[in-house]
């Protein structure tokens, strides 16, 4: 687990996949994020990564680890970045890690979740379809 005084060295190495602000309206009468908020914008995240691998329609099947290491704040600017770690015959599973920069100066960014997202490629009938060979 990375601590908020660890430099930005230790940001994932893979390109962000998402980045959101969050709201007054995703979070509890003291100011906390839900997770519930922040889980969806990890599922996005990881959903847009898994959908070009699949160059198409994926749906969510499995969130198989998911792991709170710190609170999400309102005006935090939240990053989600998402990286392949398996592929299937059908199914792609993504780590997403989700990252702060909070405050006026928002230099110091936070590690505050982390999450494996499985994905299956659906086609036209939303049945399970073969993922297309890697490019």
């Amino acid at each position: 687990m990375k601590h908020a005084s660890e430099s930005t060295d230790d940001l994932p190495r893979c390109e962000p996949a998402l980045r959101a602000i969050a709201m007054p309206a995703d979070a509890n009468p003291q100011g906390d994020i839900f997770g519930g908020w922040l889980l969806s914008q990890m599922d996005l995240a990881g959903g847009a990564i898994a959908m070009r691998r699949a160059r198409g329609r994926v749906v969510t099947v499995a969130v198989t680890a998911m792991t709170f290491h710190r609170p999400v704040f309102i005006g935090d600017e939240v990053t989600c970045y998402a990286e392949i770690t398996k592929v299937g015959r059908t199914s792609v599973t993504v780590k997403v890690e989700s990252w702060v920069r909070r405050g006026i100066s928002k230099d110091e960014e936070i590690e505050v979740t982390e999450g494996i997202f499985t994905y299956v490629a659906v086609d036209p009938d939303r049945k399970p379809c073969p993922l297309p060979p890697a490019t």
